[in-house]
C-alpha cells in the first residue's frame, strides 16, 4: 500500500508502519551492532598492540611494510572486497564482519602510532632521569598522553563502521542495509527511509558517545599535565 497524500496523512502511514514493524526494526538493528561491534573491538584488539610495537621498534621498514599492507587494504573498494571474501567464509556475517575488521585496522593503527610518537621527548627524559623503565614509561606516560588520539581514532573508525555496514545485507548478513535492500526491490519508500535514518542515528549517537569519552580523556590527560 502506497503511502496517502498529504503530509498528515504520510506520518499516520509511517507511524503506523513504526508500530506494525518496529520488532523487526529492532532486530536489524540489533544485528547491525553486533556486526559493526565486533569488527571494531577486533581491529581495537589487534591495531592497538601493534600500533604501540610500531611506535616502540623504530624499526623503519616494518614500520613502513605494515603501514603499506593496511593502506592497500584501504582501498579495495568495499563490494569488492565482500565478493573475495564469500569464497572463504561463505555468505552471512562472517564475511562482512572480517571485511569490516580489515577496514577498521588503518585509522586505528595510524591513531595509535601518531598519539604515541606525539609525546614530548622532554617529558620522556625526564620520566627516565627519574628511573623510568620503558614499559613504565609506556603504561604510565606514553599510552595516558596517547589517549586522546586513540579515542579520536576509535571514534572515527566506529562511525564509518557503522556506516559500512549497511553493505553486509547484500551477502546476507543481515542489519539495517536489509530494509534498504528490501525496501528498494520491492519500491517501498518506507523501508528504505527506516533502513537509513536508523543507519544515521547509530553512528551519530556512537560519534555523540565517544566523543564525550574522548573529550573526557583529554580533560583528565590536561589535569594530569597541570599537576605533574
Amino acid at each position: 500500500m502506497n503511502p496517502p497524500d498529504g503530509l498528515l496523512g504520510v506520518l499516520q502511514f509511517y507511524a503506523n508502519f513504526l508500530q506494525t514493524r518496529y520488532p523487526d526494526i529492532l532486530d536489524d538493528t540489533g544485528r547491525h551492532l553486533m556486526i559493526s561491534g565486533i569488527a571494531v573491538a577486533g581491529g581495537a584488539l589487534v591495531a592497538i598492540p601493534l600500533g604501540i610495537y610500531l611506535a616502540q621498534s623504530k624499526v623503519k621498514w616494518v614500520q613502513s611494510f605494515v603501514f603499506t599492507c593496511t593502506n592497500v587494504l584501504q582501498t579495495i573498494p568495499s563490494l569488492a572486497m565482500l565478493a573475495l571474501l564469500i569464497p572463504l567464509f561463505g555468505i552471512g556475517p562472517k564475511p562482512a564482519i572480517f571485511a569490516l575488521f580489515l577496514y577498521s585496522l588503518l585509522p586505528i593503527l595510524r591513531s595509535t602510532f601518531a598519539g604515541l610518537n606525539s609525546v614530548d621527548a622532554s617529558v620522556l627524559e625526564s620520566a627516565r632521569g627519574m628511573g623510568y623503565g620503558p614499559m613504565q614509561q609506556l603504561f604510565q606516560i606514553k599510552l595516558p598522553l596517547a589517549l586522546p588520539y586513540l579515542m579520536s581514532g576509535l571514534r572515527m573508525t566506529t562511525v564509518y563502521i557503522i556506516s559500512w555496514t549497511t553493505l553486509a545485507a547484500l551477502i546476507g548478513a543481515g542489519g539495517l542495509g536489509d530494509m534498504i535492500v528490501s525496501g528498494i526491490g520491492v519500491n517501498k519508500k518506507e523501508l528504505v527511509f527506516t533502513g537509513a535514518a536508523a543507519a544515521i542515528i547509530l553512528a551519530l549517537l556512537a560519534d555523540w558517545l565517544l566523543g564525550a569519552i574522548e573529550r573526557l580523556t583529554a580533560s583528565k590527560t590536561r589535569s594530569g599535565n597541570a599537576v605533574g
